[in-house]
This record gives structure tokens, sequence and C-alpha cells, in this order.
């Protein structure tokens, strides 16, 4: 962390004093009740960190810190600091406010409903409005009025447009004004670090031009993030991109547990996916470690005896309305992978991303996981699955036993520029 929260500090959901966790895409911190709240929604909705316990590339966490000092929970919270909220019963929760219903129904309508944000005036053409919306970030990005970006990104401007006479993208507009602040904010709403301007200049190359070195340096962070976590997930390690190296991909120790006829199909099927559909596994298989890792975390941090009860568990990835339902069974049934299952899925993905980007058999260096099956466990609190079936969201299905097969063809639609590519 960069520096330690102040004791004034509270929940922006309930005013607990010193939360805990912070949600990154919202601006805000959170105390451990809400927070639970906020991890059943999906990091669609809320993306959580600790803010202690989980490893913070420094940038990022100030970029949270900016938002959350300068008023961002105002941007979800515009209508209840009007005085009528209040007389017509509307109103935040407060700390003696139970998990379920209280603070649950109120944080979901606060983020997933989006029911105190402030409305523009109804248009015939949405689009027009988005486009607007989208010109006003483009501006905006060369300010350190972060909360001022955040509010048009909560109207529904869009991270990567492309402005049409410009020629280029917020982000490399961030990036040539040296702006790091800005350029996560973008990078957390799905800016690509990658994508070209007109002249075929990548934000990075903006960056380095500008002198703006550990801007750049963070830009290829973003870029290899998705890779990046995954090998840390398996290995702790991560690649050193300053001097090239782009991918690490570990071993299982003992490579003959890999050579199932199931494990060879479905690594065969993974390597036939075309490069979208690819991308939508991956990111997937990105928010289920998520959801592993941050559930160790959670768990470790709690007070057992008070906090952890079933309404607090986070089972399997929560549903994503933008997904299909099959692509959300898929999405569901990743969990059900016990840790070894789960690692070699990972390493699958690791090794094909680097051929795809590279274009050519892989030729990496490996990094043995010596203990990759026996330490695990205990590093991500994942417990080895075994054959029953999980109490799955209705939108899910048990029908197909053939789970790896299953993962790879319904993972349909995302990557939304957090990829190697």
């Amino acid at each position: 962390m960069s520096k330690r929260l102040r004791s004034s500090e509270v929940c922006a959901d309930c005013s607990v004093p010193d939360p805990s966790w912070a949600s990154v895409n919202r601006g805000t911190f959170i105390c451990d009740e809400c927070c639970s709240v906020h991890r059943s929604l999906g990091r669609h909705i809320s993306q959580v960190r600790h803010l202690k316990h989980t490893p913070w590339p420094p940038t990022l966490l100030q970029m949270v810190e900016t938002l959350y000092n300068n008023g961002a929970n105002s941007i979800w919270e515009h209508s209840l600091l009007d005085p009528a909220s209040i007389m017509s019963g509307r109103r935040k929760a407060n700390p003696q406010d139970k998990v379920h219903p209280n603070k649950a129904e109120f944080i979901r309508a606060k983020y997933q409903v989006l029911a105190f944000v402030h409305r523009l005036p109804c248009r015939d053409d949405d689009s027009a409005t988005a486009k607007d919306l989208s010109k006003q970030l483009h501006s905006s990005v060369r300010t350190g009025n972060l909360e001022t970006c955040l509010r048009l990104l909560s109207l529904g401007a869009q991270a990567n447009f492309f402005h049409p006479e410009k020629g280029n993208t917020p982000l490399h507009v961030a990036s040539k004004a040296g702006q790091i602040l800005q350029a996560e904010l973008l990078a957390v709403y799905g800016a690509d670090p990658g994508t070209q301007d007109s002249s075929g200049k990548t934000p990075v190359d903006y960056a380095r031009q500008g002198g703006h070195h550990e801007l750049a340096e963070r830009l290829v962070e973003i870029q290899y993030e998705l890779t990046d976590r995954l090998a840390f997930y398996l290995c702790g390690r991560k690649p050193d991109h300053k001097n090239g190296q782009h991918f690490i991909i570990p071993q299982m120790a003992d490579s003959s547990l890999d050579l199932s006829e199931l494990a060879k199909a479905a690594k065969k099927k993974l390597q036939s996916l075309n490069n979208h559909l690819f991308e939508e596994l991956a990111m997937d298989v990105y928010d289920e470690v998520d959801r592993r890792e941050t559930d160790a975390v959670w768990l470790a941090t709690q007070n057992h005896s008070t906090l952890v009860t079933e309404t607090t568990v986070v089972p399997f990835l929560p549903v994503n309305p933008e997904y299909s339902s099959t692509r959300n069974q898929g999405r569901q049934k990743l969990a059900r992978f016990n840790a070894h299952e789960f690692a070699t899925l990972v390493i699958d993905i690791l090794s094909d991303a680097k051929r795809r980007q590279q274009g050519s058999p892989l030729s990496s260096s490996k990094d043995n996981v010596e203990l990759i099956l026996k330490t695990i466990n205990n590093q991500h609190g994942i417990e080895s699955q075994d054959n029953d079936q999980p109490d799955y969201d209705s939108v899910a299905s048990d029908e197909d036993p053939d789970l790896e097969a299953t993962a790879s063809k319904a993972h349909r639609q995302k990557l939304l520029g957090k990829d190697a590519n």
C-alpha cells in the first residue's frame, strides 16, 4: 500500500469506520460486511480488493484513494444527497442494519440498479449521448480530475472510444499527458493499452515519447495483466517485462498426470478456438482465479464465529446478465475444478496465449512448480471438489459431465482489452 488508511475513513455503503476493502471500479472503501455483498454481485459490478492482504500496484491504489478522497461515492449516491430523499424515506444503510436484507438491498440498488446515480435527460438517440459523453471523457483525461472522468464513465462514456477527428482514444490522451491515475481508471473500465491510433502508435508509445517511463512500464503490465495473474496464481512469480520476458509458463511437477484423454481433448479444443473465443475463455478463467483468491483472503480475515455464514459465501462466479446462459453455466462450473484440474487448465491457457501472440510453437522456459498440488490449497484456500454437484444459480445446469469440454465450449464473450495479444 502507498500509505496507511486514516482512521477517519468510513465504509461508503454503511459508514462503519476503518473499512478494510476497496471497490476498485467504484472508487470506494467498504467494510467486511458490505464486501460480502459486493463479492456476490460479480466483478462486472464491483471489483474488490483487500487494502492490506491483497497485492496492489501502487498507482492503482493511489487511483482508488484519490477517488475516495474526492467524493467519488457521491456519484453512486447522487439522489440521496437531496434532502427530499430523506423526507421520502430513502436513505443509505447504516452500521446497525443487518447485512441481509438491509445492507444487501441497498448495495444492489446502489451499484447494480444504479438507482441513485444522476440521470441525463432522456434523448431519442442514446448512441449520440454516449458519443458526446465519450468525447467529454477524451478531453477530460488530460487533467487530474479523476472524479469527473468516473462520473462520465458512470453515465455511459466508453473507455475505448476512438475519436474520429482526433484519431486516438482517451488512453492515448492520458498517456501523452502523463496522467498515470487516469490511465489506471481507464484500464479498470476496459481501455486497451495495445490499441493503435490513426498513425499506428499505442498508448505505450505515447508515454515513452513523452518521457513518462513509469506510466509506460505500467501500461505494459496492464497489457499482460491477465496472463501475469494466472502465472502468479500458480507459481508466485511474474514475468520480467522490462527485460522482454512477457510470459511464464508453469509446469506440473508430475507431467504424467496431465496425459488423460480428457485433458488431451480439452487442450486440443482450446487450441482450435479462434482468438475471440479463446480470449473469452481466458478472461472467464481470470475471473475464477480472482474469485478463489478473493474468497481465500476474505475468509482468512473474518471473525468466523459471526461473519462466515452461508449468506456470505460465494461458491461460484455470479451470473453476468450480459452473457448467454450457456456461458454463465460454464463459468459457474469452473468452481468444480479441483486444484489439479484448474492448474492444468490455467497452464494450457498460458501456453496457448504465448503461442497465439508469437505465432510460433512454444519454446519458453518453464517454471517448475514442484509443490503445486500440495501448496495450492494453502496459498489460495482452494479445496478439492468431489463429485457432489453444488447448488447453482437458476441459470446453471449440471447435465453435462464433461466439465473441461463444457468450460471450453461455454466461454463465449469477453476480454475488454486486458489480454496478452
